[in-house]
């Protein structure tokens, strides 16, 4: 039994099974990308940081977003880009962890982002005369440190659950790590680690998306009922471009879920008879400037 426990601290990755003429173009093409990202993100963020006139909540707020990218697209490039070099599937144990935590960080702080941007959009253009008043330099901080402080503690008692549970396994299933790989590798009883996931998935993806969604239908009959034709406009851009980064971020994040929710499915079916977060990390300069419209 002692034998079963006594696994190597070096994790063996899915191989990305590329031929030798492949392999230049493959890094080359990875590398290229996250430099493009981070050129994309660091511009963004100095010209927020730099240009005072841009030194307003809403910008606040969307500084967190170019900022999250560099958190998630570092996490999982920065090891992609080496083992393709390198030609090693290898990771430490303590290395995977730590990219499998900040990937799901940067994707948990991707919908709590999106959120607090609706409900700015919301206030400037259903209650603009109240906007000045509501979103005080204060309350931005106050939203940007709930937000971070609310996804670093979720991930935290996530991976505090994974690392309490001996391992047996070293092969991962993914080509990068990300909890639900590193949750196959235990040989123990994961129904705590399931349910909480399940909880997780819920908090970070429908809470979110309910109130994102409800600040769409209250911008809407905003944008009806008014007759001015500008306030139409800025509506239905917020709406708009937010739906489509908001459509762009799920389907990443869906399908990195999609394996947790499996597993919390059979656990929940198996407790009744007697999921976690996402990931994918990456993203380059969107269009994010253009969902801000002025109050």
């Amino acid at each position: 039994m002692d034998d079963l426990y006594n696994i190597s601290s070096v994790l063996e990755l899915r191989s990305f099974n590329l031929p030798p003429e492949a392999v230049f173009p493959a890094f080359l093409f990875a590398t290229l990308s996250y430099m493009v990202i981070l050129f994309c993100n660091l511009v963004l963020i100095s010209v927020i940081v730099l240009n005072k006139s841009l030194h307003q909540p809403m910008y606040m707020i969307l500084l967190n977003l170019p900022v999250n990218d560099l958190i998630g697209s570092s996490a999982l490039f920065l090891q992609v880009i080496k083992d393709i070099l390198t030609k090693s599937r290898t990771i430490h144990y303590s290395s995977c962890v730590t990219q499998a935590f900040f990937i799901h960080i940067y994707a948990g702080g991707t919908v709590f982002i999106l959120t607090a941007m609706a409900y700015d959009r919301y206030i400037a253009i259903c209650n603009p005369l109240k906007y000045n008043t509501i979103m005080t330099h204060a309350h931005i901080f106050r939203i940007i440190t709930c937000l971070w402080l609310t996804n670093v503690a979720l991930m935290s008692v996530l991976f505090f659950l994974l690392l309490r549970l001996p391992r047996c396994r070293s092969v991962l299933t993914h080509p990068y790590c990300d909890q639900p790989s590193l949750l196959a590798l235990v040989c123990a009883d994961v129904t705590v680690n399931n349910i909480y996931g399940l909880l997780t998935v819920a908090l970070t993806q429908v809470i979110a998306n309910v109130i994102i969604m409800y600040t769409y239908l209250q911008i809407l009959v905003a944008c009806f009922r008014s007759k001015q034709p500008d306030t139409k406009h800025k509506a239905l851009q917020t709406c708009a471009t937010h739906l489509i980064e908001l459509l762009t971020h799920s389907s990443h994040l869906r399908s990195g879920a999609d394996m947790q929710l499996e597993e919390t499915a059979d656990c929940m079916r198996a407790v009744c008879s007697s999921r976690d977060v996402p990931l994918h990390a990456g993203g380059c300069c969107r269009q994010t400037c253009q969902f801000w419209c002025s109050p």
